[in-house]
């Protein structure tokens, strides 16, 4: 068995709830417009197609920009080129540009870790949960990392203690790590909330939270709501859950269905997406639909402001 780090707790599953942060908290104060902007563009791209989709060229542009910006120090961007370690760049043949190196990964996840960022940590523990990068398996150590990270704000690691809260039947533990991450703007907790109302027959909540959850990029909560005022997916409705959606004014709506599933097939490509004007594109009902243009309407406008994370 491994020592868990100094500065770090091993998880107790039934001890108390960590305190939550918030994960800007942990990054820099200012930005460089211009390395930000070089990482940003070149994310876009990668973005902007399904991986095998981007020709050799393309992938060769995107890793020259994100790696002159994680060299300019952005932090966005040596996270993203930690990420393309980890993955590789280029799925086929063709387009391949990058292999995977796990050790350059975590060499990256390490630096983060020293500068107190919360993505660092959750990344290492991930490392140290599967063992790779040179950093050992041990999983004791991997959520002593998962808990220092939910600790600084992670959403992925308040995410990850809400699943072992679950396990462990902590109702109210679990609840409280996934409204840390959901109060940070993560769509994946979100979702979980709008699952959660939805087994607990609180439709007004989990239409609440899946149009929470459209609005900060979660796919699948496009898809529910797609499915929600589906025509047919209606019909098959179990007559309570008909009732309790009726008195909602949730009822078949083939526009709002298109207008959900372009967002899904969006989000499914760019999962980066954030739909800060969907309420006013596409509100829930009883509110009337205005024109649509497409989901550009609903996209977050580029801000005029200095980059910040």
């Amino acid at each position: 068995m491994h020592t868990i780090p100094p500065g770090l707790q091993a998880f107790d599953v039934n001890g108390p709830v960590p305190t939550c942060g918030r994960w800007k908290d942990t990054m820099p104060r200012t930005r460089d417009q211009a390395a930000y902007r070089l990482y940003i563009n070149a994310r876009k791209r990668w973005r902007t197609k399904i991986a095998w989709q981007l020709t050799r060229q393309e992938f060769i542009s995107i890793l020259h920009d994100v790696q002159s910006a994680a060299n300019q120090g952005d932090w966005g961007a040596r996270a993203l080129m930690a990420h393309f370690y980890r993955s590789g760049l280029g799925p086929l043949d063709t387009n391949h540009v990058l292999d995977i190196d796990l050790d350059k990964s975590v060499e990256i996840v390490r630096r983060a870790v020293a500068a107190g960022q919360a993505w660092g940590y959750y990344d290492l523990g991930v490392a140290h949960e599967h063992g790779y990068g040179g950093a050992a398996q041990d999983e004791r150590i991997a959520w002593a990392y998962y808990v220092k990270a939910a600790e600084l704000g992670s959403p992925e690691a308040q995410m990850a203690l809400a699943g072992a809260y679950l396990k462990a039947e902590r109702r109210d533990a679990e609840e409280a790590m996934v409204m840390c991450a959901y109060r940070q703007g993560h769509g994946a907790a979100a979702h979980d909330l709008a699952v959660t109302a939805k087994v607990f027959n609180n439709f007004a909540k989990a239409v609440e939270y899946y149009q929470a959850g459209t609005r900060l990029g979660s796919e699948p909560s496009a898809a529910a709501l797609m499915l929600m005022f589906d025509t047919e997916k209606w019909s098959s409705r179990d007559k309570q859950d008909q009732a309790a959606l009726k008195a909602l004014e949730i009822l078949p709506d083939p526009e709002r269905s298109k207008r959900y599933e372009q967002i899904s097939q969006a989000l499914d490509i760019n999962p980066d997406l954030k739909l800060t004007r969907l309420d006013q594109v596409l509100p829930l009902p009883p509110a009337e639909l205005p024109a649509w243009k497409g989901i550009q309407d609903a996209i977050e406008p580029e801000s005029d402001g200095p980059p910040s994370y």
